[in-house]
């Protein structure tokens, strides 16, 4: 017995090594087989020491420079499955265009940033029981949406329905091509775009239109399964321009928080980044293994996050072209993708049918919300803006009419607009000492407070933000839901379906 313990003791003190390939090695320096059968790496290990521990007690050669001599064999043996993969960081070449949007982008996010930050800290100064009682209501509020209204919006199935910046207009895609504005809450239709051959995929409203964008300027742009992607304005229901370059479906589309890019996520395994003013392509960025299917831009613009058929997202740094940080957890294809105003919260809904939190402070998933039966659809953060605690656009608004804010150098830098165009609105003065005022606290607190998302299980589902907790499964809906949106005043909530309908819910 005390023989077999020095045995053991031996055999531990014995250099093994640790890497399948050099654990193969050794055995074919030893004329052992390589591996039996079911034999595991761990298990293949193990038999290697046993071999070394009898070679050392009969005094023989243990062959520790084998594994170096075989290296080299290894590295030229094509077919050999066990070759060691080498990390390493590549950049696809970028010319004196791309060098000088990365600079703008540095220079347009970092003082918005700092915003961002001024207002986080100034919301801290504020009681914790005051921030609770504030939330409590809001909360109590969201629980009391219900159905509002449902209009049939196609002849074949909706695919896509979002928001304009001021709440006042939604824009629906369906499976026909067919992209159609409506009123809200009146849910009349005012325009028809044409220009998709196959199903809408994604629609985007600039971060100025029906806010600071003439009519006849880009408001929105559209993609569609055909790979086509089309900018329009509100003048003419045919596209004004086109991004050409994508070989495959285009799934998603998203507007840069400046306005100046648009970002689209392609079936070809790339997501790409274009100049909204001159359609050209600034950046073609690979990294996904499989198509990429969802593309969010982060809102003070420095990041980007992308996801797709892969079940993996990540988070890219715009002002580098860094890959940041790794979306890894979810077990099947991302749908769908949101950034919280706060700027470092991002959620996923995946084929899974789970929605997952993600910090990229902490780099890691901090919650996993496991509320849905079948493939989440799409997942939206709400993101207050005009309209909220202000009395928004006037009640006789047009889509058509005159911008009602001025163009400002802190969204699209644009030269030669007439003096007419740039002249402000006293809605714009009062929204400024509104949110000096406690009434921008209040929307400090309440911004990004809530999550909502849809699915294939026919429901939409509110979500309080930070615990994550259901607040309401909205009424009404009956199929799968392809699609919802949150207005940015708080005051409806769209979903878009399978039976051809969107329906509008807002609170009792």
């Amino acid at each position: 017995m005390l023989d077999d313990f020095e045995r053991k003791k031996r055999a531990r003190s014995l250099a093994v090594p640790t890497e399948d390939r050099k654990v193969r090695s050794r055995l074919r320096h030893f004329r052992e087989p390589i591996t039996l059968f079911g034999e595991g790496p761990g298990e293949r290990r193990i038999r290697l020491r046993e071999l070394l521990t009898a070679r050392f007690e009969a005094g023989a050669d243990l062959g520790e420079d084998a594994s170096d001599s075989d290296d080299d064999m290894d590295s030229d043996d094509d077919d050999s499955d066990d070759g060691e993969e080498v990390d390493e960081e590549f950049f696809y070449p970028g010319g004196e265009d791309l060098f000088a949007v990365r600079q703008y982008i540095l220079n347009w996010s970092l003082p918005r940033a700092s915003e961002r930050i001024a207002a986080q800290r100034a919301e801290l100064q504020v009681g914790v029981m005051s921030r609770k009682k504030t939330k409590l209501e809001w909360f109590t509020n969201l629980k009391s949406f219900s159905f509002g209204a449902s209009q049939i919006a196609d002849e074949r199935p909706l695919s896509f329905c979002t928001f304009a910046p001021n709440s006042r207009l939604l824009a629906t895609g369906s499976w026909s091509g067919l992209v159609k504005i409506w009123s809200i809450p009146n849910c009349e239709p005012l325009l028809t775009l044409k220009g998709q051959k196959e199903r809408v995929s994604g629609i985007a409203f600039h971060p100025g239109s029906t806010l600071s964008q003439s009519s006849d300027s880009l408001n929105l742009v559209t993609s569609g399964m055909d790979g086509t992607v089309n900018l329009h304005s509100f003048q003419s229901n045919l596209p004004i321009g086109q991004l050409i370059g994508h070989e495959q479906r285009v799934a998603r589309v998203a507007f840069h928080p400046s306005g100046k890019f648009i970002g689209t996520s392609s079936y070809d395994c790339t997501w790409r980044l274009w100049d909204s003013e001159t359609t050209q392509e600034i950046l073609l960025q690979k990294g996904h293994s499989r198509e990429v299917f969802a593309i969010g831009f982060q809102g003070d613009g420095a990041l980007v996050a992308t996801a797709g058929m892969d079940a993996i997202g990540r988070v890219w740094d715009l002002r580098s072209g860094r890959s940041i940080m790794v979306l890894q957890g979810h077990v099947k294809p991302i749908l769908a993708l949101d950034w919280s105003p706060n700027g470092h919260i991002i959620a996923t809904g995946s084929e899974d049918n789970t929605i997952r939190i993600w910090d990229v402070r902490q780099a890691k998933c901090t919650y996993t919300i496991p509320r849905h039966t079948n493939l989440v659809s799409t997942v939206k953060f709400w993101s207050a803006g005009d309209g909220f605690d202000s009395k928004g656009a006037p009640a006789d608004w047009n889509f058509l009419d005159a911008p009602r804010f001025k163009k400002s150098s802190s969204n699209m830098d644009v030269d030669g607009e007439d003096d007419d165009d740039e002249a402000a609105d006293d809605d714009e003065m009062k929204d400024k000492e509104e949110a000096k005022s406690d009434g921008g606290l209040k929307k400090q607190i309440l911004n990004g407070g809530h999550l909502v998302s849809s699915s294939y299980d026919g429901t939409c589902k509110i979500f309080s933000e930070g615990d994550w907790k259901p607040l309401k499964s909205l009424a009404g809906l009956e199929g799968k839901v392809m699609g919802c949106d949150v207005s940015s005043d708080g005051k409806y909530i769209a979903t878009a379906s399978f039976d051809r309908t969107f329906k509008l819910f807002s609170p009792e």
